[in-house]
């Protein structure tokens, strides 16, 4: 996977740095509450919610343990379709093939379509390097790019920036990439939009190549699906001559009737609607209408590791809802840019961290970004037990060397001595009795300080209970 935001720390540090923003929990805090609400009742009017969640489940678990059979599948109908298909074991290979993809065309800009697969890679990045420019049309992306910024959030990008950020973004940078925006814009919802409609348009009646992720491929048609509320991947997906989708291994499901399931629980999950205003379907090319060239780029990315864990392959499952992301306590104070990474929030602390790796400091903090509490699988609308996952991959952490944790270690390794040994036990009992006078309120140290800064060590007795035990029991 391509590396974490430039410059980013680990969680910890990231975190204790953004929740001294009140801006940002202010903005965070009225968008999730008011997105969860939403999400909430639109799953209420589902008396078969349960069960069309068990039915997304399987159906994921069946694809993930035949992956090779239905990627195959999906190879060969796609290409029966007139469509392309290429395979990417990582991100620089997805890189260089989109970009020559690109070149072949004879073009030098690009329209995009909201994707975390393209995000995933750093493709905006790869195609500049190579004299490309690539326009996000979805608006909250739109945002993010004209202010040279990174993404917070899996559905709503710009959730951490208000409307009075937002106005003056489009006031100062939209020039530079296109239509400049009204001298007299005001931060009206409505004013904000339109301003984004006029600047896009120019480049969608313009541009020659698209490029797109996609929520799902069905393998038994080759057929790929976006859905979206703006129209702008519509437009990105009919108006071009070409277009190229990267997508991750793990968005192919079997049949065309699996969409039923997913196609109810996404919408209502993220946007909390009864269904997308905005479903794209398509299946290679047709000579009558829409692109002469379709191109689909298979991405591995660190997909095939984390399916070789039998606890940590949940996380293949997701559909990028986001809901688990609306409910999470850390996720509100902290935001999304703590965790690093374009996956951020619960599901981000399991997937992100799997596909990387967990040997940087950052992706080895990611695990310990949740408090646990569950609220993240209550919502998930596959049912990945994120809090499962997040202690498996805890564990693995603490097994692996050079990641922060070899005082644990070594005081653990210590311990286990002295507790096997009695006559050891005894003597350090009757130091630490006699001692305790001098014994500090809060742990030492880089390692255990900050789990103390809200607890007190609890007092050492006067005697031992052993020695206690003798006088007393004997």
């Amino acid at each position: 996977m391509s590396g974490t935001f430039i410059g980013m720390p680990a969680f910890p540090k990231a975190a204790h740095d953004a929740v001294r923003n009140d801006t940002l929990r202010a903005n965070l805090r009225r968008a999730t509450h008011t997105i969860r609400d939403k999400r909430a009742k639109a799953v209420s009017e589902l008396a078969d919610w349960a069960e069309l969640r068990e039915a997304g489940k399987q159906i994921k678990d069946l694809t993930l343990s035949r992956l090779d059979h239905y990627l195959l599948q999906l190879e060969e109908a796609v290409t029966a379709a007139g469509g392309t298909v290429h395979w990417a074991s990582d991100a620089a290979e997805a890189n260089r093939i989109v970009a020559d993809l690109v070149k072949a065309t004879g073009e030098r800009e690009v329209v995009k379509v909201k994707s975390m697969a393209t995000q995933e890679i750093g493709l905006n990045e790869a195609l500049e390097a190579e004299g490309i420019r690539a326009y996000e049309t979805d608006l909250p992306e739109l945002i993010v790019q004209l202010g040279n910024d990174q993404p917070s959030h899996i559905l709503v990008p710009a959730i951490h920036r208000n409307r009075g950020e937002i106005r003056d973004i489009f006031r100062t940078e939209m020039g530079k990439w296109g239509r400049e925006a009204p001298a007299d814009l005001t931060d009206s919802p409505a004013e904000l939009a339109e301003a984004a409609r006029l600047h896009l348009r120019e480049k969608f009646l313009r541009a020659k190549v698209g490029i797109s992720g996609a929520n799902f491929m069905v393998a038994e048609t080759g057929t790929l699906v976006v859905v979206e509320s703006e129209g702008n991947g519509r437009m990105c997906l009919t108006l071009p001559e070409t277009v190229i989708s990267v997508v991750g291994i793990e968005k192919v499901i079997p049949t065309w009737r699996d969409l039923e399931v997913f196609l109810q629980t996404l919408p209502r999950s993220s946007t909390a609607e009864r269904m997308n205003p905005y479903t794209s379907m398509w299946s290679g090319t047709t000579d009558a209408d829409g692109p002469k060239t379709f191109h689909l780029v298979l991405l591995d990315n660190g997909r095939t590791d984390a399916l070789a864990d039998e606890v940590g392959r949940q996380a293949l499952r997701c559909i990028r809802c986001s809901a688990c992301l609306n409910v999470c306590p850390v996720y509100e104070r902290a935001g999304g840019h703590a965790y690093g990474s374009v996956y951020p929030g619960p599901i981000g602390a399991i997937l992100a961290s799997q596909l990387r790796g967990m040997q940087s400091e950052i992706d080895a903090s990611l695990p310990y970004a949740s408090s646990l509490c569950g609220a993240c699988y209550d919502v998930c609308p596959v049912a990945i037990d994120i809090p499962e996952v997040l202690v498996h991959l805890r564990e693995k952490v603490t097994r692996q060397d050079g990641q922060g944790h070899r005082l644990e270690k070594a005081a653990m390794k210590v311990t286990g001595w002295v507790l096997n040994r009695p006559s050891v036990l005894t003597a350090v009992e009757r130091i630490a009795s006699r001692t305790r006078a001098l014994h500090p309120r809060k742990l030492p140290g880089p390692g255990a300080g900050p789990w103390s800064q809200s607890r007190d060590l609890p007092e050492m007795p006067a005697e031992p209970f052993r020695d206690w035990w003798k006088k007393n029991r004997t």
